[in-house]
């Protein structure tokens, strides 16, 4: 009786490994692809950041050529006089 128990534990162990065999030999094409994710996400962080710089870089040439405008506008106005 006892010989079947453990034949039944060891054939349970054996049909666990190969099921989790593939798994485990994949680990290491998972870790690279976790990397390479991992890099891609600090690319498009230091992208995101760059363009936040670019947006109020342009916000302040907005601000310049409208203060731009509101000057010739104002010369325009005094030579029209």
């Amino acid at each position: 009786m006892t010989w079947i128990v453990v034949a039944v534990v060891l054939l349970a162990l054996i049909i666990l490994a190969l099921a989790a065999r593939p798994v485990l030999a994949r680990l290491p094409l998972l870790h690279r692809a976790a990397v390479a994710l991992q890099q891609r996400q600090t690319q498009a962080e230091a992208l995101q950041q760059r363009a936040d710089q670019l947006q109020e870089r342009l916000e302040g040439l907005q601000q310049r050529a409208e203060t731009a405008q509101e000057r010739i506008a104002g010369i325009k106005a005094k030579r029209a006089q």
